[in-house]
C-alpha cells in the first residue's frame, strides 16, 4: 500500500478524546493497535492517535487492485508521499470527525443550562459526534438491535470482511471497506449472514439493502441528510426553524427510516444523529430511559414506562434544553453512564482545574466517589448496551423494566 507521512493538526483533549468518542457505541469498525486507531473508510485506510496537544493521522492506500489478493510481507512499508497535492485525507479528517463545532464551547452552553451534565461532563470532555456515512450507520444500528459494542463490532467485521471490497493489508491484517447495499442485495444474502451469526437481523440487512436499491432513488439517503451537515465537499445550506419535535427535516428523515426493516425509533433516531447529521435526535433506549428516570423526574405519572409518547416526551425535554445539538449533549450523558467508563479518573487537567476552582484537596476525590456510587447501575445483559430492542407497545416495556429492577435490586 502507498502510506502518506504522519500529519498532525492542533487538538486538545477538551476538543477530541478519539478513546472516548471511538468507543462509545457510535461506530463499530475502528480497530486499536497499541496507540493508534484504524479504520477502512472512502477507500483508504485511515490511521489517527493524539496526544495532550495534537491529533495525527496517516492514510495507506492501494497499490492497485490486482495486488490486493495476495498479503504482503510483515516487514512495514516505506512512509512517502505520494498524494500531497490530490491527498483530501486531512479534509476528510476534518469531516468524519466533526471538527468544525468549538467543544469547549458546546459543553460550557450545555452546563449552564442543564445542572445534571455540568455535574457528569468535567470527566467525558471530547466526545464528538461523528459524521459517518449514512449507509454504514444504518447497517450498524440494524445490527445493534439486543446486542452489545463488541459483537455488534465482531458482525461488522464480518460483513465487511465477507462482502466488502479489500483496500489492502497494515501488517498482515486485511482492511476491507463497507459493502455497499446492492452487495447485500443479492441473493443468497440473507442466508449466508445467519450462518455467520446475524440471527434475525441478516434478514432485516437484505431487505433493507433490497429496499434502498430497488425502492429509492440512488443517493436516496444522503437525501435525508441535515443541508447543515453536508457530505464532504458540499456546500452548507439552512435547515429550517428550530421546533420543539425538531426542524421539519429531521421529522421526514426520521418517518422515512421507520419504513426499513429492522428500523424502529431508537434505531432511526440513530441513523438521524450519527449518519445524517441531524443534531437534535435523541435516541431513547432502555438505558437512556434510566437516565431520564434518575435525573430528569421521568417514570411518574403518564410517563411511568417507556411507550410511544414517552419516548418523544424525553427527546422533546432534551431538545427543550440543548436544542439543535441534543442528541450531542445526551450521548456525552450516555457515555458517561457506560460501565466501561464509570471509574474513569479525570485527567491532569481536569483535577488541576478542580483544585483552582476549589482550593480543596479533598474534593476531586469526594466527586469521583460520588459520580462512581451513581454509575453502579447496570443493564440486564453482559456488555455495553447501546442498541436496546425498540419498544413502543406498553406489554414489552412492562417485561424489559420489570427484568431490570428485579437486576438492580
Amino acid at each position: 500500500m502507498r502510506t502518506t507521512v504522519w500529519r498532525k493538526l492542533p487538538m486538545s483533549l477538551t476538543e477530541l478524546c478519539l478513546d472516548t468518542t471511538l468507543r462509545c457505541g457510535q461506530s463499530f469498525r475502528w480497530r486499536k493497535v497499541e496507540d493508534t486507531w484504524l479504520c477502512a473508510l472512502y477507500g483508504r485506510v485511515l490511521s489517527i492517535r493524539q496526544d495532550a496537544s495534537h491529533l495525527y493521522y496517516q492514510a495507506a492506500f492501494a497499490d492497485s487492485p490486482s495486488e490486493l489478493p495476495t498479503p504482503p510481507s510483515s516487514a512495514p512499508s516505506p512512509e512517502t508521499d505520494p498524494l500531497s497535492e490530490d491527498d483530501d485525507t486531512e479534509a476528510l479528517v476534518h469531516h468524519y470527525l466533526n471538527l468544525g463545532p468549538n467543544l469547549t464551547e458546546l459543553y460550557e452552553q450545555w452546563s449552564k443550562v442543564d445542572a445534571n451534565f455540568e455535574k457528569k461532563a468535567p470527566r467525558f470532555a471530547g466526545v464528538r459526534i461523528l459524521k459517518q456515512d449514512a449507509w454504514e450507520a444504518l447497517v450498524g444500528f440494524i445490527c445493534s438491535s439486543n446486542n452489545n459494542i463488541i459483537r455488534i463490532s465482531q458482525m461488522m467485521e464480518k460483513l465487511c470482511l465477507h462482502y466488502g471490497p479489500l483496500l489492502g493489508y497494515v501488517g498482515t491484517t486485511p482492511y476491507h471497506d463497507m459493502p455497499s447495499p446492492s452487495v447485500l442485495a443479492e441473493p443468497k444474502v440473507e442466508t449466508h449472514l445467519r450462518q455467520l451469526g446475524f440471527g434475525y437481523r441478516a434478514k432485516y440487512l437484505h431487505q433493507t439493502a433490497l429496499q434502498i436499491c430497488h425502492g429509492h432513488e440512488k443517493g436516496w439517503l444522503d437525501l435525508l441528510r441535515n443541508p447543515e451537515s453536508p457530505l464532504i465537499g458540499r456546500k452548507i445550506a439552512a435547515a429550517g426553524e428550530m421546533q420543539s419535535r425538531g426542524r421539519e427535516g429531521y421529522r421526514i428523515a426520521h418517518e422515512e427510516l421507520l419504513a426499513l426493516q429492522g428500523v424502529g425509533p431508537k434505531v432511526a433516531d440513530c441513523v438521524c444523529l450519527m449518519g445524517l447529521g441531524w443534531g437534535e435526535a435523541v435516541p431513547v433506549d432502555t438505558h437512556v430511559w434510566q437516565i431520564a428516570q434518575r435525573d430528569y423526574k421521568f417514570g411518574k405519572g403518564k410517563h411511568s414506562g417507556l411507550t410511544k409518547a414517552t419516548y418523544d416526551a424525553v427527546g422533546d425535554h432534551f431538545r427543550s434544553l440543548w436544542g439543535k445539538e441534543a442528541g450531542w449533549a445526551h450521548s456525552v450523558l450516555f457515555t458517561a453512564d457506560l460501565r466501561v467508563f464509570s471509574e474513569r479518573l479525570r485527567t491532569k487537567i481536569e483535577v488541576n482545574k478542580v483544585k483552582r476552582e476549589e482550593a480543596d484537596s479533598t474534593l476531586d476525590g469526594e466527586l469521583l466517589s460520588n459520580d462512581v456510587e451513581e454509575n453502579k447501575i447496570e443493564v440486564a445483559e453482559k456488555g455495553i448496551k447501546r442498541e436496546m430492542e425498540d419498544v413502543v407497545s406498553g406489554t414489552a416495556t412492562a417485561k424489559k423494566i420489570t427484568r431490570f429492577k428485579r437486576r438492580k435490586a
